[in-house]
């Protein structure tokens, strides 16, 4: 390999769900998806963050061509964004704020095409999916995700927003909520900006 080599990447996260409409802040840097990690670049007062993803091949389906002033980029469907949102979920600020933009982006899933592309996640990133989509209300893509994951691996117990590992036991939140459906272990509701 040499230096001068291309790397395959798309435009993801927070700056994906803004172009498809869903965001309630403004986002602070650009965000990328990369199959080499790559160190965050800065370019005047623009920084963009990228994120290692090593099986792009499996996840190519999902990847559209956005027109921009400047011309196309590549950069992931509703169903990608909204799997890619949980996978990285500190690089999307969290439960609560990928909650927000499920509000939004929510509508513009397409169930079949969600459940295709979940088979190149983990299962516990789709279980929090499918558990916030139900929540939410998108019941098409959340029954979607569930049939998907009773047909793969079966659901076991995971926890909705798991603390860090470093975390002192005696502040973790006790256990509000064990959803059976989900097999998801909530320790404090879900809170979505309006």
């Amino acid at each position: 390999m040499n230096s001068g080599e291309s790397r395959f990447y798309y435009v993801g996260l927070l700056k994906a769900a803004e172009i498809h409409g869903a965001t309630h802040q403004a986002v602070m840097e650009h965000q990328a998806l990369s199959d080499k990690q790559l160190p965050r670049l800065s370019a005047g007062r623009s920084t963009v963050a990228f994120y290692f993803r090593k099986d792009m091949e499996a996840v190519t389906e999902g990847i559209v061509e956005h027109k921009t002033d400047a011309g196309y980029i590549k950069m992931p469907g509703p169903e990608l964004t909204a799997l890619d949102l949980l996978r990285y979920p500190h690089a999307a600020g969290g439960i609560d704020h990928i909650a927000t933009l499920l509000t939004d982006l929510g509508a513009k899933l397409n169930p079949p095409t969600l459940g295709f592309l979940a088979t190149a996640y983990g299962r516990n990133g789709v279980q929090r999916l499918g558990f916030l989509l139900d929540y939410l209300g998108s019941d098409g893509a959340a029954r979607q995700l569930l049939r998907m994951l009773e047909n793969t691996t079966g659901i076991t117990w995971t926890e909705l927003d798991p603390p860090p590992r470093s975390t002192d036991p005696d502040l973790v939140h006790p256990v509000t909520e064990k959803n059976r459906r989900w097999r998801m272990i909530v320790r404090r509701p879900v809170e979505v900006d309006e």
